[in-house]
């Protein structure tokens, strides 16, 4: 974030959450999530779902100066809901579906009669998955981890 950029207010921070949620889950989890909700809000694409390729950035170490660690693919997709309201969705790799159900989500997310069920339904059940995931990589990465350790010899 720029130093110029105004605070993050604590809505924006919600719908971030959420929109990383939506953008890493799973995407059969999410096709049978959305299924699991019945018949959703007619939409209108404003963007329709397109895959491209943006660069990834890194830090070394995670503090240190930026560089570019390479590319990937995306798909972003925009919708509009009968009401007006938007919804956006940027998701990695190049599942147009994904994309689209992750948009239209967004923007029943920020209507307050679908809010709470979608949180329930999606949003928690998703972010558990994702976390038992992480913490299965972790495991699998553990086992490979080599503890490297140096004898002093003492004078003679």
């Amino acid at each position: 974030m720029h130093s110029d950029s105004p605070p993050e207010t604590a809505a924006v921070a919600r719908r971030r959450a959420w929109m990383r949620v939506l953008a890493l889950a799973d995407p059969g989890m999410l096709e049978r999530a959305v299924q699991g909700l019945g018949p959703l809000p007619a939409h209108s694409r404003l963007r329709a779902p397109e895959s491209g390729m943006t660069m990834v950035r890194a830090r070394s170490g995670g503090t240190g100066a930026q560089f570019n660690l390479g590319e990937m693919s995306i798909t972003r997709c925009a919708v509009a809901l009968e009401d007006g309201t938007m919804g956006v969705a940027y998701v990695p790799g190049r599942s147009q579906r994904h994309a689209e159900h992750a948009a239209v989500l967004d923007a029943l997310l920020q209507n307050g009669d679908w809010h709470g069920r979608i949180q329930a339904d999606v949003i928690e059940p998703l972010a558990r998955d994702h976390e038992a995931r992480a913490r299965h990589r972790a495991g699998v990465a553990a086992q490979t981890q080599v503890e490297f350790f140096t004898l002093v010899r003492g004078e003679d």
